[in-house]
């Protein structure tokens, strides 16, 4: 009996032995020549630059007052600013800005108009961060290139809305808003202000070069209450600047009769001040700038008409305000309701008792916090001048940023 259970044991444990061993995996019973790596996965691809798309639509209804124009009226869309950003490589970014407005340019015959909406360039620049602040104490500066803002214009209308009416200094035509040019911006530490500087051609971005004469002008700002506990005064601003220009003379290219070329220039200067403050609550500002232009009059350059160089300085005063009362009683009131008022007054020569004055009145309503109408007046007086022609117009104006 011993014997049979014996041999009983060995047949049940010997054929699953035998299984187990032919059974392993050729690794277990030799070592192989070599491990392959396992492959490494793909890098992720890099993410493409991000484009900031951002802009402003504007327009009004006008209703005529003035006795010539009486009761005439329309719709308009005065512009549309489509505005690009993207990087450009490290410390470097670009900007365009697209002008969508209506043209109305006439051509070489008086009764032929170009009409309709075209798109143009306003910004078109290449910006690079050449000195980058780590903390606020620290300096900063970017240099631009392209179609540039000018010193102060742009400057301006963080105070004045735009659309409502240009800048004092724009509508009286003292320089473009832009141009093509290079410039630099450098940022005083501790938020105490900055200074602009640039060169540019002279005759604005709606324009080609027309002469070899350039532009300068700089710009400081200085705000030196940035760090009051006082809201009003952290944005209280007070602005410098200067603009030394020149063009070429109608003569630069002589003529038959005339005594000969003239490559001399013809000035075309500006410099101003400025103060304000641009609290959500309260926003204020008071400007004088004054111009001072070269003209050949009616002269013909000729042995009986030599040419003759005449100056004349013009200046510019303007106040305004921007006023949100419920928001002044208490600042947590969100009641939309705001209050406008501008007063210009434009002499075109010093010399002589000649000026124009400009007043805007009306009531603004934020339908929200990017979008917003208004109902005002404005009036153009000239006295004693026809550089101007008086106005009456009451609008209804909107404008939506996105």
């Amino acid at each position: 009996m011993r014997r049979i259970s014996i041999a009983l044991l060995i047949s049940l444990v010997l054929p699953g032995a035998l299984a187990a061993q032919y059974s392993q995996p050729d690794s277990a019973k030799t070592k192989p020549d070599s491990a392959k790596p396992a492959a490494k996965p793909a890098p992720p691809p890099a993410p493409a630059p991000a484009l900031n798309f951002s802009g402003v639509v504007f327009g009004n209804y006008q209703y005529h007052g003035e006795a010539a124009s009486k009761a005439q009226n329309s719709f308009n869309l005065e512009r549309a600013y489509l505005t690009f950003r993207m990087p450009a490589g490290d410390r470097a970014s670009i900007r365009v800005t697209a002008d969508v407005f209506q043209q109305t340019s006439s051509t070489n015959n008086a009764d032929a108009y170009y009409k309709g909406w075209v798109l143009r360039a306003k910004y078109a620049y290449l910006q690079y961060d050449y000195l980058q602040a780590k903390m606020s104490a620290d300096w900063s500066a970017v240099a631009r290139i392209g179609l540039i803002h000018t010193m102060f214009i742009d400057h301006e209308e963080n105070f004045w809305p735009r659309w409502l009416s240009t800048v004092p200094t724009e509508r009286a035509g003292y320089f473009s808003s832009a141009d093509a040019g290079i410039a630099t911006i450098v940022t005083i530490p501790n938020k105490y202000g900055e200074l602009y500087a640039a060169i540019t051609n002279g005759p604005g971005y709606a324009s080609r070069e027309t002469d070899r004469f350039k532009d300068y002008q700089a710009r400081l700002t200085l705000t030196p209450l940035g760090k009051s506990d006082i809201g009003y005064l952290r944005t209280f601003a007070v602005d410098g600047w200067v603009y030394r220009g020149a063009i070429a003379s109608k003569f630069v290219n002589g003529g038959a009769g005339q005594v000969g070329p003239v490559g001399s220039g013809l000035d075309r200067n500006r410099w101003g001040a400025f103060a304000g403050i641009r609290d959500p609550r309260l926003t204020v500002g008071l400007n004088y700038a004054q111009r001072s232009d070269g003209g050949e009059g009616s002269s013909l350059n000729t042995p009986t008409s030599p040419r003759v160089v005449t100056d004349s300085t013009g200046s510019l005063l303007s106040a305004y305000a921007v006023v949100r009362p419920f928001q002044m009683a208490d600042a947590k009131s969100s009641f939309p309701l705001g209050i406008v008022a501008r007063w210009d007054n434009v002499k075109p020569n010093t010399s002589r008792d000649a000026h124009y004055n400009v007043v805007i009145a009306g009531l603004t309503w934020d339908l929200s916090k990017k979008s917003s109408i208004s109902l005002d007046y404005q009036e153009q007086t000239p006295r004693n001048t026809t550089a101007v022609a008086p106005t009456r117009i009451y609008y209804m104006h909107w404008v939506a940023n996105f």
